[in-house]
């Protein structure tokens, strides 16, 4: 199941970086990401509502019960993703969509090496290789004239 869902979140990750792009045009792209944040913050609710089969006294005592560093980490979150796609909307509105979206996708290196060093995710022979075909591809991409 959690390949389903990474597969449907890249197909919306990738309508994202389309839509965006002409929504970009004549607006401040700081301000397109507080009016994105809004929609996705309203749509999240609901969805959490509707899959908590409409208990929002479960959901709010959830919330109420989580430790400290559940919190610290959910907020450096919001931080990292919040920072992500302010830089994100920036680039795609003075770039290239083919271009920006495969630098931005250097995450998944990143990723890679910050789960080694502080999730202690193994490396292994597949993983290497493939960032380096990863590392390769966006060399190609975004230097072509």
């Amino acid at each position: 199941m959690d390949i389903i869902f990474a597969l449907l979140s890249s197909i919306f990750a990738s309508l994202t970086a389309i839509l965006i792009k002409i929504g970009l045009a004549g607006i401040n792209s700081n301000l397109a990401t507080a009016i994105r944040t809004i929609i996705i913050l309203i749509m999240s609710w609901i969805i959490v509502f509707y899959t908590n089969s409409v208990n929002s006294i479960n959901t709010f005592e959830t919330i109420k019960n989580l430790n400290t560093k559940t919190i610290i980490f959910i907020v450096l979150s919001g931080i990292a993703t919040g920072l992500s796609w302010l830089f994100y909307f920036k680039a795609l509105q003075i770039g290239n969509v083919n271009r920006v979206v495969v630098i931005d996708k250097l995450s998944i290196i990143f990723t890679i090496i910050l789960a080694a060093i502080f999730l202690k995710e193994a490396l292994n022979i597949k993983i290497i290789i493939g960032v380096l075909f990863i590392v390769a591809g966006t060399l190609i991409i975004s230097f072509q004239s």
